[in-house]
């Protein structure tokens, strides 16, 4: 007999409600140990309103939590097997009671749930493929509208559909190319208008079915993660004082001190829907300081690892060495990811746009003073910019497959690679053998994004990142 599974479902802290989560064949005896005065017939679906008690069977029950129980029966249920919900007050305490009560409930099979191993079984009992399982935990770690939305999307089966075409496409090619090796008389012209030629052809739409989907991986790690927004400049320019507009709270020291921020401080936020991930970094100059000068080297890795900078230059003083030297670490960069804020305008205009535009050709510059509106007004217009570089605002998840999965963008890279080996293979007169197994191993590749030849390793890999109770 299958075990039967209980973990608590909601995150740990007070909250009006906390739920008990119980999967198995276990799951209806479970529910009239624990329920005082349960109903003799359990209706599924019907939400029962009852005390949990906890006790053994030699002592009195005693009453943890006025609670409502849901049964569900297989399959109609998350994971495809007997379910029992339990909603309690959203109390720590409580749930751990409950929690408790059901592990002690004396059901054969009884015991805590693996993390993910909910949403595992859903995906074992065919409820969902296994890209649908892991948009669940893209879904719970959302960022923004935007990575809420795609996630949703693939949660609902849109990449799913998509990967499932492709296969179809190649699944025909595959057969027509097992047919040739099958038949091995028949004449297939490679450079001419023959069977081969056409094989070659429909693999390479089938190739660019596949690219298309990768070249959506750039905005899909950006949606997922976040534009990760560095903010440079020299010690006192106003990075701080940037950052705290941005987010609208007081998270870093602002004063007028030179030197104040030494280390990187991150912080996720969403702008308009976009999410990012802003960086404040340590002035760059040249210090005896040495913990200063270890902020300075973590401001320069952040730089190179950035999506887009935001170079705040103190505008009441005309571009001095210690710019030039922030300068250096971002001209390579492109400039459409490259921000210019100008500070500190309420003190005058030393600080020319012609100026910076020599040392930053074609970048966007933006004049403020990051003193009561004109904080919000930076903020406003930081948020604009950063919406239209990267267009984030435009995309439509129920529209635009987007793969934002590191493990989907592995197998995608896979099938591309081997269905340029197969083609090649066509080409230069290789057996279609050869050329067949290239193709099958794009097949396979294709398979394992909705979970199909997948090995237990993978599975664990995958589940193992969802909270228990999941």
């Amino acid at each position: 007999m299958a075990d039967t599974i209980a973990a608590i479902s909601t995150a740990p802290g007070e909250g009006g409600i906390g739920i008990v989560r119980v999967s198995g064949p276990g799951s209806m005896d479970i529910m009239r140990r624990v329920m005082k005065k349960c109903p003799t017939d359990i209706e599924p679906r019907h939400a029962y309103l009852g005390d949990a008690v906890s006790g053994s069977e030699d002592s009195a029950p005693e009453v943890i939590d006025k609670c409502l129980f849901i049964y569900m029966q297989a399959p109609a249920s998350y994971t495809g097997e007997d379910m029992l919900e339990i909603q309690a007050h959203g109390s720590n305490v409580s749930l751990k009671s409950i929690l408790g009560a059901v592990l002690d409930s004396k059901i054969a099979g009884i015991r805590m749930a693996e993390p993910g191993e909910f949403t595992k079984l859903a995906f074992l009992n065919g409820k969902m493929d296994l890209s649908q399982a892991e948009a669940v935990i893209d879904i719970i770690k959302a960022k923004s509208d935007l990575s809420l939305g795609i996630a949703e999307a693939q949660h609902e089966g849109r990449l799913s559909e998509s990967v499932r075409e492709i296969r179809e496409s190649l699944l025909d090619i595959l057969a027509e190319m097992a047919v040739d090796i099958d038949y091995p008389d028949e004449d297939y012209e490679l450079d001419g208008s023959g069977e081969g030629s056409e094989l070659v052809g429909k693999l390479r739409w089938v190739l660019s079915d596949v690219e298309e989907l990768l070249d959506t991986a750039a905005i899909g790690r950006i949606a997922r993660e976040g534009v990760r927004v560095v903010i440079a400049g020299k010690p006192n320019a106003g990075k701080s004082s940037l950052m705290n507009a941005i987010l609208g709270e007081g998270r870093v020291i602002v004063t007028d001190v030179p030197g104040t921020t030494r280390d990187t401080v991150e912080e996720s936020a969403s702008l308009g829907g976009v999410p990012i991930v802003l960086v404040d970094t340590a002035g760059i100059r040249e210090t005896g300081d040495k913990v200063e000068k270890i902020g300075v080297e973590r401001t320069t890795r952040a730089i190179a690892a950035a999506d887009m900078v935001i170079l705040v230059l103190d505008g009441s003083r005309e571009l001095d060495e210690e710019d030039s030297s922030v300068l250096g670490y971002i001209e390579h960069m492109n400039s459409n990811n490259i921000l210019v804020v100008i500070n500190k305008e309420d003190l005058g205009h030393s600080i020319s746009e012609e100026a910076v535009r020599e040392k930053l050709p074609g970048v966007r510059i933006i004049r403020t003073s990051l003193i009561g509106k004109g904080a919000q007004n930076a903020s406003r217009r930081v948020s604009e910019e950063i919406g239209e570089i990267f267009e984030l605002g435009k995309i439509n998840p129920q529209e635009t497959n987007i793969v934002t999965n590191e493990r989907h963008i592995q197998m995608l890279k896979n099938a591309e690679m081997n269905l340029d080996e197969a083609i090649g293979m066509l080409q230069s007169g290789e057996p279609m053998e050869v050329a067949e197994l290239s193709a099958h191993y794009a097949y396979d590749s294709l398979g394992k994004i909705i979970g199909e030849d997948v090995g237990d390793e993978v599975l664990n890999t995958v589940f193992s990142k969802f909270c228990l109770g999941k």
